[in-house]
C-alpha cells in the first residue's frame, strides 16, 4: 500500500489505497538505475548460462559462489569453495564507486534464476545476521521486478501528509496548509502499525540495489509472484559480519574466505 520513491527517500501511500496522501521515511535503500549496460548484461547471462543452474525453492534456479554454512549449527568452513566469478570482477571494481559501499568486500555470491512460468518467488524474509553483514546487494538483470517490504514490528510508524488537496503540492512533514476559510493548520501526523504497511520498491532492469539498516534489519523482502513478468536474472553480493571481520572472533576465518573470494578464479558449488 506504499511505493519507494527513489527522489526522495519516502513511502508514498499509493492512490487507491487508505494511505493516498501520506508518506513515511523509508531508510536503507540505495538505488543505482542503469548500474551495467545491456552489452554487459547480455554478456554476464551468456556466462552464467553456461554453467548449470541447480533448482531451488519456489520455482527458482541458483548459483552459489561461497563458503560451506549450517546456519542452523552457525558453523562455516570453505569447502568446495573456490571463489567469486571472474565476470563479477568488473561489477566488484565498480560498487566502490557508490556512497553506501565504501569497504564492501563480497564474501559470497548467489545468482538466482526466475522465471513466470515456474511460479518464481520467494517469500519474506530477512537474510542471515550471524554470517552476512549489514549491506546486500543485487543486480537485477533481464525483466523488471518489485521489492516487496514488510515488517513484523510491534512498533507504529508515523505517516506525514504529503501535499494539501487545494493546491496538491508536496508538503514536508510539520509544515502548515491553507484551509478554505484562509486560515493556517499545521499538517499533524498519523500513527499506524508497522504491520499494516507494506511498502514496493521498483526495480528497474539493470538496477543495482542495495539494503542497509532499517530496511535490512527491520524490513522483511520479498518477491512475489505477480511481479515476475519475464525472465529475472538476480545477483546477490553478501558480505562478512563483525564476528568475521577485523577485530572478530573469526577474523582469520573470514580472511581467509575473503582471499579465496577475491580471487575471482570460482565456479559454482
Amino acid at each position: 500500500n506504499f511505493t519507494y520513491c527513489l527522489a526522495t527517500g519516502l513511502a508514498k501511500g499509493n492512490e487507491h489505497s487508505a494511505f493516498a496522501g501520506w508518506a513515511f521515511p523509508f531508510p536503507g535503500v540505495f538505488l543505482v538505475e542503469e548500474f551495467i549496460g545491456e552489452d554487459e548484461e547480455s554478456e554476464i547471462v551468456e556466462l552464467m548460462d553456461r554453467d548449470d543452474w541447480k533448482p531451488s525453492q519456489s520455482g527458482r534456479k541458483k548459483q552459489d559462489y561461497g563458503p560451506k554454512v549450517n546456519f542452523k549449527k552457525q558453523r562455516l568452513k570453505a569447502g568446495s569453495f573456490t571463489g567469486l566469478p571472474s565476470f563479477s570482477k568488473k561489477i566488484v571494481a565498480q560498487l566502490k564507486g557508490c556512497s553506501v559501499l565504501a569497504g564492501f568486500l563480497p564474501v559470497e555470491q548467489c545468482n538466482l534464476d526466475y522465471l513466470p512460468e515456474r511460479g518464481s518467488a520467494i517469500d519474506p524474509h530477512f537474510d542471515d545476521w550471524w554470517l552476512w553483514g549489514e549491506r546486500l546487494v543485487s543486480l537485477n538483470l533481464l525483466s523488471k521486478t518489485v521489492l516487496s517490504m514488510s515488517c513484523d514490528s510491534e512498533d507504529s510508524i508515523q505517516l506525514f501528509p504529503t501535499f494539501d488537496k487545494e493546491n496538491r503540492k508536496l508538503s514536508p512533514p510539520g509544515s502548515t496548509a491553507e484551509t478554505s476559510e484562509g486560515t493556517n493548520c499545521t499538517l499533524s501526523p498519523w500513527l499506524v502499525p508497522s504491520r499494516e504497511a507494506t511498502v514496493a520498491v521498483p526495480l528497474p532492469r539493470r538496477s543495482l540495489v542495495v539494503l542497509y539498516g532499517d530496511a535490512r534489519y527491520k524490513w522483511k523482502h520479498a518477491i512475489y509472484r505477480r511481479h515476475i513478468e519475464h525472465r529475472r536474472v538476480c545477483i546477490t553480493f553478501r558480505e562478512l559480519s563483525a564476528e568475521f571481520s577485523a577485530g572478530g572472533r573469526h577474523e582469520e576465518l573470514g580472511k581467509e574466505l575473503l582471499e579465496i573470494a577475491l580471487s575471482f578464479q570460482g565456479r559454482p558449488v
